[in-house]
């Protein structure tokens, strides 16, 4: 475990045991043992989310309508519509320049 032999091991608890005293030592192993639960819970249901994402009733990915969903909400911010027209006018001008060049 680790590379600890048992004698580091003791040691490691009995520090434990002075630090935090005997009542707490349980509490401490409940809140240990909640955390890798939860961890173990949160990595199984990612692991199902990376095999097969869902499909709607049109057969489109769940992930597909999220994008576009949320590509219109970006849409709707202020200020995106006037970011594009100067991004698109920047890309004229540099296609202009490379063919003066």
């Amino acid at each position: 475990m680790f590379g600890l032999g048992w004698q580091e091991i003791l040691v490691v608890l009995l520090l434990f045991l002075f630090l935090f005293g005997a009542k707490k030592l349980p509490q401490i192993g409940e809140g240990l043992g909640k955390t890798v639960r939860e961890i173990r819970k949160i990595r199984e249901e990612r692991k199902g989310d990376r095999e097969k994402p869902p499909k709607d009733e049109k057969g489109k990915s769940e992930a597909g309508n999220l994008a576009s969903d949320l590509k219109k909400e970006v849409e709707e911010f202020p200020g995106v519509k006037e970011i594009k027209e100067i991004k698109q006018a920047a890309d004229k001008v540099r296609n202009l320049t490379k063919i003066l060049k």
